[in-house]
């Protein structure tokens, strides 16, 4: 029967096990560059079968929270080259999650004071992160965007490529992962209830899911799709997310991923935050199907899924074949030992909220390993 401590081969990396850290957004990085903290954060939990990093914005227009950490800058390509190097040095394999954030930002944030960037001019009902002159930070409510011009996309995506590039040939990670989901730009694009275009990204479910594809070729040219992951969330309503008939809709993307080679296909079950029975449509989304829809299109990358899994949960997953690979995420914040713990089922600590996003050390770096 297969565990989660056996090992796995996924694309191009030999994972020790299928324990897999989530991405996390911390808000420690200042500028936009990945600290000494950050070091220390990641080589801490680099006995996971994979690292997948916090989102990391692929241009400045992509950055939608302050103190989140980039790819389009020397300084923070160099940044991340001493975190892809400690974790590297402590036994872990480590990919970065490529993100644009579109309509989720603030003007605040963006080049020249401009409006966020989206499918079509719809306002989020959703908050961002901002860092006030005093140093405290707060979330706020997020701007006003405006529809991308048809001419503008190509360039986007191009920043994709150039990102993931740059990820893996100069900053050392041995692989990526798009963000396509939680209602960020490229989940703004599939959605109907984000995406009222009319011109060849819009309507139908073949444009709406155009763009994502795009992006998809550009990343899997540039580093292999043996290196690059994506990451998919069919219902949950992160950041004003919604459709009202995702199954067809995820089920196209599915099959149409299934020629990219990819590494791994990672799946947000539910709403993100723990409801795993949470449901947009008439009737409640269809795992399994969505899963056979990309294997019927010959589609082989390893299936990671995600959302209030527990170590019993994630072993039934793994043992029945319904997963290859199990993400973990508030648990890796308050247990940088987790493979261990799980293990030998140890006592698990529990993660203080109050420092989940931005501050130093404290509730970052300062969470003790298990004697």
């Amino acid at each position: 029967m297969t565990t989660l401590f056996d090992p796995i081969k996924v694309g191009a990396l030999d994972l020790p096990n299928r324990i897999v850290m989530a991405p996390l957004t911390r808000n420690r990085s200042p500028g936009a560059v990945p600290g000494e903290l950050a070091v220390t954060y990641y080589s801490q939990r680099a006995s996971a079968g994979l690292l997948i990093t916090e989102a990391t914005a692929i241009n400045h227009q992509g950055q939608g929270y302050a103190n989140v950490p980039g790819l389009y800058a020397p300084d923070q390509l160099a940044g991340w080259k001493k975190v892809t190097d400690a974790v590297h040095a402590a036994g872990g394999r480590i990919v970065v999650q490529l993100w644009h954030v579109g309509r989720i930002s603030h003007v605040r944030l963006q080049p020249g004071g401009g409006k966020p960037v989206a499918p079509s001019a719809i306002r989020a009902a959703a908050k961002t992160y901002l860092v006030n002159e005093d140093g405290s930070g707060a979330f706020d409510e997020t701007s006003e965007p405006r529809a991308l011009d048809i001419d503008e996309i190509p360039a986007i995506v191009e920043d994709y490529r150039r990102a993931a590039k740059a990820a893996v040939e100069e900053a050392g990670f041995d692989g990526v992962e798009i963000h396509a989901a939680n209602g960020y730009l490229i989940d703004q694009f599939l959605r109907a209830g984000s995406n009222h275009r009319t011109d060849a990204y819009g309507g139908s479910i073949e444009n709406r899911a155009r763009f994502l594809f795009e992006v998809t070729k550009a990343v899997t040219a540039a580093v292999g799709g043996e290196r690059t992951g994506i990451r998919l969330s069919p219902v949950t309503p992160a950041n004003d997310a919604s459709d009202p008939d995702p199954q067809p809709l995820f089920e196209h993307v599915a099959a149409h991923l299934a020629p990219y080679g990819l590494a791994y296909v990672h799946v947000i079950e539910g709403a993100t935050g723990g409801d795993r029975d949470f449901r947009q449509g008439g009737q409640p989304f269809d795992y399994a199907a969505f899963r056979t829809a990309y294997r019927d299109a010959g589609g082989k990358a390893a299936w990671l899924v995600n959302n209030g899994y527990d170590a019993k949960l994630a072993e039934k997953a793994v043992a029945d074949g319904t997963a290859d690979l199990v993400a973990f995420g508030r648990l890796f914040i308050s247990n940088p030992d987790l493979v261990e713990r799980l293990k030998k089922g140890a006592e698990l600590a529990t993660p203080d909220n109050t420092t989940f996003y931005g501050g130093g050390a404290k509730g970052y770096i300062d969470y003790p390993s298990a004697a």
